[in-house]
């Protein structure tokens, strides 16, 4: 197995919602979407996230759809400077991000900031200054 993640799937409640935030909120470009399509994907720089129904994702894993959130998983965009977090951070508020910490200065030496998209999956804007992750 190579180790490298291909897909991340958010499993959503609202379709339209989900799509309007990442698609026309944070400019994520969609690839072959159609409207009314149940499943939609953005090409991403390295990866590529998908949106589709939270209830026919649990029920294709044969899981219960029941519950909410992402539990324990966070996904992290590196930016090249605090400015650009900030840019960032302030992308996503407009959009309809949800504010759960404020881009600052962290413990480890870098700047970063934590929103929720609007079913509460979270995500880290960070610079960090030992690392180029971007």
């Amino acid at each position: 197995m190579k180790p490298k993640i291909s897909l991340i799937t958010f499993g959503v409640h609202d379709l339209p919602r989900m799509l309007a935030f990442y698609r026309d909120g944070l400019g994520f470009p969609t690839h072959n979407y159609t409207p009314g399509d149940d499943m939609v994907m953005f090409r991403l720089e390295g990866t590529w996230l998908g949106l589709y129904p939270r209830e026919a994702s649990a029920a294709d894993a044969g899981v219960s759809s029941e519950g909410s959130g992402p539990g324990g998983v966070v996904l992290s965009h590196n930016a090249p400077s605090k400015a650009a977090v900030d840019g960032v951070f302030a992308k996503a508020l407009t959009a309809g991000a949800t504010a759960l910490k404020p881009p600052q200065d962290v413990f480890w030496g870098g700047y970063s900031g934590y929103f929720a998209d609007p079913e509460g999956n979270r995500w880290e804007v960070a610079f960090n200054p030992f690392t180029d992750l971007t």
